[in-house]
């Protein structure tokens, strides 16, 4: 009896004992990191309903919010290819090139701001550089505002997405029409979200050594919360210069934006959700391997030279926060009429 009693009892605490007591490194990983929703955030003052994001995917699309009507949010930040494009820079109005390496539009509602500098707080503010840049769409506010205008159809899309209005065509109203679409592209259910939603499984032997290096080498001090980055900003560089290559003297990143010599080379740390979709890496878009990329940054920002096996386990992690992609049905977009201005030659 004394042995059943004890059996049971045994049995009794395994299925009382939380599965986080049963793995350490995953109860650590929760203190650290959090699991992406599995719903779109609210945005602040900026309310989505099914018009209000039907019309910001529309313009996500829309390359007329260009100059040359042949750029769109979707040139630069492919949905499809992980919300970037896969080059080094993004080709622009007249086969310009811009200065630095098109970031992620997935999951870029967790950025503590937006652009590789910050000088967006936020998605609603980032939708209108592009536009504006002359590099980029080229396209002045006014030129937007006539283009959509124009077009019957996006003038009863905007009458829809923003009842009550007396003008509800506006560009203000358009950054917050694509705001709210873009915070829709989010990437759940990584296996790391399943993990640290208690499934100790959901990650391979190699998946939590890397993740174990992750945090005891300190890539966590930068790389950390939902978006495993986009958190803080940091000095690319920090403990030791990386190659010349990939730090070209001209980009002083965000001291263009303070005006602080502290922020010289200072850049956002990028998430690192998709990582393995959205090669090649940092600002300048030169490291195509991710394995150089993990190399670079234990060297740089840690003063730590990661072992082949080292390496090989923390990109294993990476792997691991690849998530579900979105699924967006491309819009029919409104025709343009005869009023409509025409491309920019």
């Amino acid at each position: 009896m004394r042995t059943l009693s004890g059996l049971t009892l045994l049995l009794s605490a395994c299925l009382v004992t939380p599965l986080v007591a049963q793995d350490p490194q995953m109860a650590q990983a929760q203190k650290i990191f959090s699991p992406i929703p599995l719903t779109p955030p609210a945005l602040p003052g900026n309310a989505a309903t099914p018009a209000k994001v039907e019309l910001g995917k529309k313009l996500y699309f829309d390359p007329r919010l260009s100059a040359s009507h042949a750029i769109s949010c979707n040139s630069c930040h492919v949905v499809g290819m992980g919300g970037v494009d896969g080059g080094e820079t993004s080709i622009g109005h007249k086969w310009q090139r811009g200065g630095r390496n098109a970031p992620t539009t997935l999951n870029a509602v967790f950025n503590m701001a937006q652009f590789w500098d910050g000088r967006a707080a936020d998605l609603e503010e980032q939708a209108g550089g592009p536009m504006r840049n002359p590099v980029e769409m080229a396209s002045a506010p006014k030129d937007v505002l006539a283009q959509l205008s124009s077009i019957p159809g996006y003038v009863a899309a905007f009458r829809d997405a923003f009842p009550g209005q007396a003008q509800p065509v506006s560009l203000a109203n358009a950054q917050k029409a694509i705001a709210v679409f873009e915070a829709t592209l989010i990437t759940p259910n990584a296996p790391f979200d399943k993990y640290l939603r208690g499934n100790a499984s959901a990650l391979s032997a190699v998946q939590k050594e890397g993740l174990g290096l992750f945090v005891n080498k300190g890539c966590v001090m930068c790389h950390n919360g939902v978006n495993v980055g986009g958190g803080r900003y940091a000095p690319f560089g920090q403990v030791q210069k990386p190659p010349a290559h990939l730090l070209p003297p001209g980009d002083k990143g965000r001291l263009a934006v303070t005006g602080q010599q502290s922020d010289a080379f200072v850049f956002r740390t990028p998430t690192l959700r998709n990582v393995t979709l959205t090669a090649p890496y940092f600002h300048t878009g030169r490291a195509w391997d991710l394995r150089e990329a993990v190399r670079v940054m234990g060297t740089s920002q840690l003063g730590a030279t990661l072992s082949d096996r080292e390496a090989d386990a923390v990109v294993a992690f990476l792997e691991s926060l690849t998530g579900e992609q979105p699924r967006v049905v491309y819009p029919i977009l409104p025709p343009s009429v005869t009023a409509t201005p025409r491309p920019a030659p």
